[in-house]
């Protein structure tokens, strides 16, 4: 079995979805992960299909992990951020690779929240953290629900700090998630998670 594939295989995976209000959401959480964070990230952002990939780069700039724009065909690696481009849905193939497709918006959104988690749910099962964070509709409300039923952790933002409150909302309502947080809160969590699971991998 390949290395890189086997390293993924023992770790979870985390998913997170934002729409308005997310870049100060997904800055806040990125910025604080430490230094050596080991599980890969996923995100779909909801942004204009002419943006170039500034958001990436400048997380990047400011964070202690790899921030990254999601390519075609690349394979999911420990401790990298992945964020779908402007205009391309971000899917999670089974071989852990990174899918971009420009099939039909969903929830009038390209890339969407949804279809990444999805499509993440399938792939990883019950080691995947799925996240919801502001946004000013209901994606993501479905794509939760299906990573709860795979077994994974369920994450929203707490409706009432989120600089839109529809999106957590819907996926509070939806999902029936295992943690409403603050954004602190969330950061915390995932490093309190990724603890565990890294305790989990090294006893396995």
């Amino acid at each position: 079995m390949d290395i890189k594939r086997k390293s993924v295989n023992k770790m979870h995976g985390i998913v997170i979805g934002s729409s308005t209000g997310g870049f100060y959401a997904l800055k806040k959480i990125i910025t604080s992960l430490p230094k050596g964070f080991s599980l890969p990230i996923m995100i779909a952002q909801h942004i204009s299909p002419n943006s170039d990939n500034f958001m990436a780069k400048y997380f990047d700039g400011l964070s202690l992990v790899t921030v990254k724009e999601a390519d075609e065909k690349e394979p999911i690696l420990p401790g990298v951020v992945y964020i779908a481009p402007p205009n391309y849905h971000l899917l999670i193939e089974e071989d852990f690779t990174l899918t971009l497709s420009t099939e039909e918006k969903r929830n009038y959104a390209r890339p969407s929240v949804d279809v990444l988690f999805e499509s993440a749910a399938y792939a990883f099962g019950p080691k995947l953290i799925g996240v919801v964070l502001t946004g000013a509709n209901n994606d993501g409300a479905k794509g939760l629900l299906a990573i709860k039923n795979f077994g994974g952790t369920t994450i929203v933002q707490n409706p009432k700090e989120a600089e839109a409150y529809v999106m957590p909302q819907a996926a509070l309502e939806t999902a029936n998630p295992d943690f409403v947080l603050s954004l602190d809160e969330i950061t915390k969590k995932l490093i309190e998670l990724e603890n565990l699971f890294r305790g989990e991998s090294s006893n396995q």
